[in-house]
């Protein structure tokens, strides 16, 4: 209904995903559940499960929050600072959500996909897109060494280098 809206055919236009975190995993499950409908998918620092590293960085980013000035530098991203980050960090941090995870779902991706993920990432292990790789056949990886958990902000050159390398290879086949 969305792309209806926006006036987008992907049978007539493929769609190219790109999503960073939870929008990765977005991207993720979207080229899984609609195969066909993407081109190809870049995904920065998806979550296929939560991990403990995962957790202890929303801790430390709720005491950031609540104690330090991570609110006032995310009014420059979100116009509700507060609803963004309690939703985000409020359902990760739920019990009840450290069961879930998206492995068996990634399986049915069939798109060219380019995973990255920073080696220093405080919310994700390099685990994450090895994990893709291995159940996605042809999954091209970028581990970027030395950084976090924002490669589009922290190696902007080198991500948009590897991804248009990326999109340039898998748009235009042999």
């Amino acid at each position: 209904a969305l792309l209806a809206d926006r006036g987008l055919d992907p049978a007539r236009e493929p769609l190219w995903l790109f999503g960073h975190s939870d929008g990765a995993t977005i991207a993720l499950l979207h080229a899984a559940a609609f195969p066909g409908v993407a081109a190809g998918a870049v995904v920065i620092a998806p979550h296929l499960w939560v991990e403990d590293v995962t957790l202890a960085g929303l801790r430390g980013a709720r005491r950031d929050f609540l104690e330090g000035d991570l609110r006032t530098r995310l009014t420059r991203w979100h116009d509700g600072p507060d609803s963004a980050f309690w939703g985000w960090n409020g359902v990760w941090l739920d019990e009840r959500f450290h069961g879930w995870s998206i492995v068996d779902e990634v399986g049915a991706i069939r798109c060219p996909l380019l995973a990255v993920q920073g080696t220093e990432d405080e919310y994700g292990t390099l685990e994450q897109i090895r994990s893709v790789a291995r159940r996605v056949p042809g999954t091209v990886l970028l581990e970027l060494p030395g950084c976090g958990h924002v490669p589009h902000r922290e190696r902007p050159r080198e991500l948009i280098a590897a991804v248009t390398r990326f999109v340039a290879r898998s748009a235009d086949p042999p």
